[in-house]
């Protein structure tokens, strides 16, 4: 039974609660049965609090029996990662250099959870501060990948991407400032959207437009879910675009017939290793036989990267600016190597870099007038040994060189999504695709398509 609802989908929980054939307690039970066979191994979470999930679990169930569920997610868990409020639980973000005290406050996208019913039992894993694309940090130590516990499971969502991939809940919150969420979803063989920027309400930052708010699952139909209950209004957020009442799963299974997409191999960074490349081939046939019209375009981005250097140097000091030379000393090395650094960046460097990125907007508003979708692979290789910030320090000496795909979107707010394609080597491998603003239908279809062409039985070893 445990085995079974372990893999349920979100959608599935809760058509059999209203049915009354399966209680948010006995799912809550083999969530933390399964949580336990792999933690010790994973080391996924921060923050186990399994009082305060059987207590939501329990006020669930009561609300099936009479009929009342307060929404779509009532009664289904959710791990948290640990860059978010939760009212009663610390926030770390990884960090020695984080009060212990627990939140008043629920993050938006937390707040819209505990609206909708969703039961929270866990915090997840993060590096500090959500500062690279990996998840190991001082505080919590390394995060493992379920498909091979030597390798990392991406970051910096790493550890909500290791839950739902090992069957412990079927989603998990994450957020995206330079591809977090896409970049676990990629190595961990999970779904991961980042929406557009000022779609899902979050509390602003030093990181601006970069930065949203957003989660992982097993497939595009439980996203689909998830973002509109995330999407729902908070006016903590001034940057919030006005609320539309979508429902992304209306129009799923629409296909991709008569779509224009456009597939770059490479942005114009040319380190895709062949077998990735040809296994993500592979999903951009599955969408031609499905048809859409696909050609291949030569697109370069590179020329964005000293941009978002400077805006992610100058955020994170911005971020950390506060803390005292005792906090400082306790950073992650690494990171404090990038606010030292950004000291030194000036004013006119700064601007230089957001008038950059308004170019490279504007170009890419340009392109999807052409193009209804643009396809490239989620990352150039697959999931490296835990623990190392980067598979290659020549070749990648910053976790952004190795990460080339992702980050460009976030500088110009599009959303894009990592949906799963296949493996190589038994690790997984996903195809990014991007839309243009507020274009989270467009990918959600084409996803669709790419999950129904590699749909597999296989589960990871850690399951």
């Amino acid at each position: 039974m445990a085995s079974a609802v372990n893999w349920m989908s979100a959608r599935e929980m809760t058509r059999r609660f209203a049915a009354g054939n399966l209680s948010p307690v006995e799912v809550l039970d083999a969530a933390l049965v399964q949580l336990a066979k792999v933690e010790p191994t994973l080391n996924a979470t921060c923050l186990l609090d399994e009082a305060c999930g059987r207590r939501m679990a329990q006020a669930s169930a009561d609300r099936w029996r009479r009929g009342e569920p307060l929404g779509a997610l009532d009664g289904v868990p959710v791990a948290v990662k640990d860059t978010a409020h939760v009212i009663g639980w610390p926030t770390r973000i990884g960090s020695l250099a984080t009060p212990t005290a627990p939140s008043t406050i629920d993050t938006p996208g937390v707040a819209r959870l505990r609206e909708a019913g969703a039961v929270f039992f866990c915090k997840t894993n993060t590096p500090e501060f959500g500062w690279k694309g990996i998840t190991h940090g001082p505080l919590t130590g390394t995060t493992r990948n379920p498909w091979d516990p030597t390798r990392t499971t991406g970051g910096s969502s790493g550890g909500s991407a290791a839950l739902v991939a090992a069957g412990v809940v079927p989603l998990a919150t994450g957020g995206d400032g330079g591809g977090s969420i896409r970049i676990p979803a990629a190595f961990s063989g999970v779904f991961g959207l980042k929406p557009s920027y000022g779609l899902v309400p979050n509390f602003t930052g030093s990181l601006g437009p970069l930065a949203v708010y957003g989660g992982l699952s097993r497939d595009a139909a439980d996203t689909a879910l998830l973002l509109r209950i995330l999407s729902n209004p908070d006016a903590r957020d001034p940057f919030a675009v006005p609320h539309r009442d979508i429902d992304y799963l209306t129009g799923l299974q629409d296909g991709v017939a008569g779509l224009r997409l456009a597939w770059s191999p490479d942005l114009g960074f040319p380190i895709v290793d062949p077998a990735v490349a040809t296994g993500v081939v592979g999903a951009v046939e599955a969408l031609s036989k499905a048809g859409a019209l696909v050609e291949t375009v030569t697109l370069d981005l590179s020329g964005a990267r000293r941009a978002f250097d400077v805006i992610w140097g100058a955020g994170f000091l911005g971020m950390l600016r506060h803390l005292t030379d005792a906090q400082r000393a306790a950073l992650d090395p690494a990171l404090l190597q990038v606010i030292v650094a950004a000291q030194d960046i000036t004013g006119s460097e700064l601007q230089a870099a957001h008038d950059e990125v308004r170019v490279l907007s504007a170009k890419m508003q340009l392109f999807h007038q052409q193009f209804d979708l643009l396809l490239t692979p989620s990352q150039p290789l697959t999931a490296f040994a835990a623990g190392q910030d980067t598979p290659d320090a020549q070749r990648f000496p910053d976790w952004f060189d190795w990460t080339p795909f992702t980050w460009p979107f976030n500088l110009t707010r599009q959303p894009a999504a990592s949906v799963p394609c296949g493996f190589v080597d038994g690790l997984p491998i996903g195809l990014q695709i991007v839309g243009p603003m507020f274009g989270e239908r467009l990918i959600l279809r084409a996803c669709q398509v790419v999950e129904t062409a590699f749909a597999t039985s296989a589960r990871p070893a850690m399951a």
